[in-house]
């Protein structure tokens, strides 16, 4: 329990770290904005009290506003993206529930399920963060390029990572 504890604020500063330090220093002709620190409430395990994952959303997407200067776009985003985290899991549950003590990982669920989680949350994190970030409908589409380029690129870098602790023969 402990040992879980420290890996995840080891994992919560890394992925601060690397969000602030390296990847927003990325922008592709204005297009592609890489967002990796979103990976840390995706990878919550499942039985996280869903007021814990509010609160963590909330202290996360605070760190990252704090260093980027952009006045709780990111804060609002992450909450989003952790209030949404309640219903998808709700959405693609399995037919025997979950697992106790497992996380949504590609190695636990599988490459299908794990997919189509990561997909609909980063998409539900992104379109909010983009269009508030916008506030405007008057440049949908060149905000909406932004949403799925930005999304792509978050993607594959979370399968990146989860490639990283992925172990085939140990499934299941």
């Amino acid at each position: 329990m402990i040992r879980d504890v420290i890996v995840y604020i080891l994992m919560f500063f890394v992925l601060v770290l690397t969000q602030v330090l390296v990847l927003n220093n990325i922008e592709l002709g204005g297009y592609i904005n890489p967002y990796l620190y979103v990976f840390f409430i995706l990878a919550l395990p499942f039985e996280t009290h869903d007021n814990l994952v509010l609160v963590i959303a909330f202290l996360l997407g605070l760190t990252i506003d704090v260093f980027t200067s952009t006045l709780g776009i990111h804060t609002s985003a992450t909450v989003f993206l952790a209030f949404s985290r309640k219903y998808v899991l709700k959405l693609i549950s399995p037919r025997g529930g979950y697992d106790f003590g497992t996380t949504p990982s590609l190695q636990s669920m599988g490459m299908s399920w794990f997919m189509t989680y990561s997909i609909i949350l980063v998409l539900c994190h992104h379109i909010f963060l983009f269009y508030t970030e916008s506030f405007s409908f008057s440049q949908f589409f060149s905000t909406f390029a932004r949403v799925i380029l930005s999304s792509i690129f978050t993607l594959i870098l979370i399968f990146i990572v989860q490639l990283f602790n992925y172990n085939p023969n140990a499934r299941k």
